[in-house]
């Protein structure tokens, strides 16, 4: 059984279709990357799992169980984190006031906070530090460690590299493979070497429509493919 699997989801915004017809199953462990052009639909996949926006009709099956129409807050408490495209974090709090936030007690647990200093010594470095002041990539790094200080299933992360410098991004692939042996990653990424660098399996949406599921190797090593269906030249 799949951790996640989206079938027929749709999701409106307004007055505009943004998903038609979204399937596609994320098997646990590892790290699985949606791919797409521009507004293809990718942010408004993760906002929809993540119970943000409503998919209607269609279902979200986390674990077996369908989770579309719950609030935000109980899919979280299922064991599901976000990471947004704008990071999400609190400018005017300290590296560690934004920690405490996302634990469940307010308080951390040894361990945790162990590995996060591990993955992302700045922020031990910063700790006191209010989170405007922290460069761009020590901000992902911030909204990346809130999603892991407490035990998920499963973590959604939404173009973690866009506007990091490549060293940045190196520490940050280094970091996700990390992850990704005991939480599961679904990952939205316009940086195609760094996606294939990290995914296990893949899926392509354009249009709000997924056109193509696969393996990463297979879909890195078919340059014909990604020029189709991403317009690029991997």
């Amino acid at each position: 059984m799949s951790l996640l699997s989206l079938q027929h989801m749709k999701t409106s915004i307004g007055q505009y279709h943004v998903l038609h017809d979204v399937t596609f199953d994320v098997p646990e462990g590892g790290v699985f990357v949606l791919l797409g052009r521009n507004g293809a639909g990718k942010t408004t996949t993760l906002r929809s799992i993540m119970g943000l926006w409503t998919p209607s009709p269609g279902s979200v099956l986390f674990e077996g169980a369908d989770i579309s129409g719950l609030h935000a807050s109980a899919i979280a408490r299922k064991g599901i984190a976000y990471v947004p495209e704008n990071m999400g974090i609190f400018g005017g709090l300290t590296v560690e006031e934004n920690l405490v936030l996302a634990t469940a007690k307010g308080k951390f647990d040894p361990a945790r906070l162990k590995r996060i200093y591990d993955l992302f010594p700045a922020l031990e470095k910063f700790w006191t530090k209010q989170a405007w002041s922290l460069s761009g990539g020590q901000k992902q790094m911030l909204s990346v460690a809130r999603a892991i200080i407490e035990p998920r299933r499963l973590i959604l992360i939404d173009e973690p590299t866009k506007g990091l410098a490549p060293a940045i991004i190196d520490g940050m692939a280094e970091a996700f493979l990390e992850v990704g042996q005991t939480t599961t990653i679904l990952l939205v990424e316009q940086n195609f070497n760094f996606a294939k660098r990290l995914g296990q399996g893949m899926a392509v949406i354009d249009d709000g429509r997924i056109v193509h599921t696969g393996s990463m190797a297979a879909f890195a090593a078919d340059t014909k493919l990604q020029d189709q269906l991403l317009s690029l030249s991997a």
